[in-house]
């Protein structure tokens, strides 16, 4: 009698290795690869820094349009004018004192 090999019994251990293999790279992608889980993760944080950063923005943009606003002809801020005039021109009344 000599040995003879059952191919049963060695694919089917074969294939279920191959399938085990297979749900631990698809596993492990979808945790850790650039469109798994952390990434998903990073996107949200991302998300929420750019979300305060654009309030930020916003704000500021919305200040400045008002004083652009407060500066235009039709509604003149004398007030404003005077502070822009001091600061670009570097103008003092007479009865000022300027500090450096």
């Amino acid at each position: 009698m000599g040995w003879s090999w059952d191919w049963g019994q060695l694919v089917s251990p074969a294939i279920v290795l191959v399938l085990i293999a297979c749900a631990v790279v698809f596993a492990h992608s979808g945790l850790q690869g650039s469109h798994g889980l952390a990434a998903l993760r990073e996107a949200a944080a991302e998300e929420t820094r750019l979300a305060a950063e654009l309030a930020s923005v916003s704000a500021e943009r919305a200040e400045l349009a008002n004083r652009v606003r407060r500066l235009d002809e039709r509604y003149l801020d004398l007030d404003l004018l005077d502070e822009r005039a001091r600061a670009v021109l570097g103008y003092i009344r007479e009865d000022e004192l300027m500090i450096r």
